[in-house]
């Protein structure tokens, strides 16, 4: 996860950091566990947008699925705090 701002055409980086989720094996605590960073993220540095990779599909289903809920509650995070969110396509080579 990585927290960028944007002034007059110039882009900073503000934090990057990782979710540590390893320790958790239940699949619905590590998602409220994304929701509460992305909430305590929000919070702290106010953003006027949010901009999240849109699901691609890979040969794995089941990692696309588990991708695509981490993504969903990274979202309603967003949208619980009224911040409007950006998709944008991964790179295509």
């Amino acid at each position: 996860m990585a927290l960028f701002i944007s002034r007059k055409s110039k882009i900073s980086l503000l934090q990057f950091g990782v979710i540590h989720l390893s320790k958790y094996s239940n699949h619905g605590i590590k998602l409220s566990k994304i929701f509460e960073r992305v909430v305590q993220l929000i919070d702290e540095y106010h953003p006027d947008e949010m901009a999240i990779e849109s699901p691609f599909y890979g040969k794995n289903v089941q990692s696309m699925l588990k991708l695509g809920r981490a993504q969903g509650v990274a979202i309603a995070a967003a949208i619980s705090r009224e911040v409007p969110i950006c998709e944008y396509a991964p790179k295509k080579n």
